[in-house]
């Protein structure tokens, strides 16, 4: 959430810098056409306002065992499935026939 939020702030600095104040409407016109370096990458904004690139990612804990708080600590346990370009591993569908086979 916090690098998300960053970039989201980001973009806000630079479109109040480059249109040199907080007029919605200016704002607005400016950050339909410009790309905005950020944390996150560059962002470009579409027609209704989402991000061109969708920086959401979907992840699903695996290769959990037992109730070890332990094996949450360094992240391995929680694997990026989507977008493709940021997976870390495959899904695992349906999640129920996995817990039952280890």
């Amino acid at each position: 959430m916090v690098p998300l939020a960053y970039a989201q702030m980001q973009v806000i600095a630079q479109a109040v810098e480059a249109t040199g104040g907080f007029n919605d409407e200016s704002l607005s016109a400016y950050t339909r056409g410009e790309s905005f370096p950020t944390v996150m990458g560059d962002v470009r904004f579409g027609v209704k306002g989402e991000w061109l690139q969708p920086r959401v990612l979907q992840v699903q804990f695996q290769g959990i065992s037992g109730h070890e708080v332990g094996q949450f600590q360094n992240g391995s346990r929680q694997i990026v499935v989507s977008p493709p370009e940021s997976s870390s591993g495959d899904l695992i569908f349906p999640y129920a026939e996995a817990l039952t086979a280890e």
